[in-house]
């Protein structure tokens, strides 16, 4: 499912139209993006949280050359399922 087809699917189940379905997603997806950048988890009981993965910087190699290079400290996004997410998925 990509965007356009979960703006559909939510105009049809909230019974909206699709520029106010695609606007509740985007504001959705902005909170969620402005929480995490700010380190905050986001938690959405029985659905999963999203949360922010530190990565520490670390050496490694160049492929092709055998060169020893540094690669720099980031952060990631995580998602984890919930409980129930998890129960829906596996018919339970």
């Amino acid at each position: 499912m990509n965007k356009s087809e979960l703006i559909a699917a939510v105009a049809d189940g909230a019974n909206m139209t699709k520029a106010d379905a695609g606007n509740a997603i985007d504001a959705v997806f902005a909170a969620i993006t402005t929480a995490m950048k700010a380190g905050d988890d986001v938690r959405l009981v029985g659905f999963g949280t999203f949360s922010v993965s530190a990565r520490p910087a670390r050496e490694g190699r160049n492929p092709q050359t055998g060169k020893t290079l540094t690669i720099a400290a980031s952060k990631s996004a995580k998602f984890t399922a919930g409980k129930g997410l998890k129960d829906t998925i596996n018919g339970r």
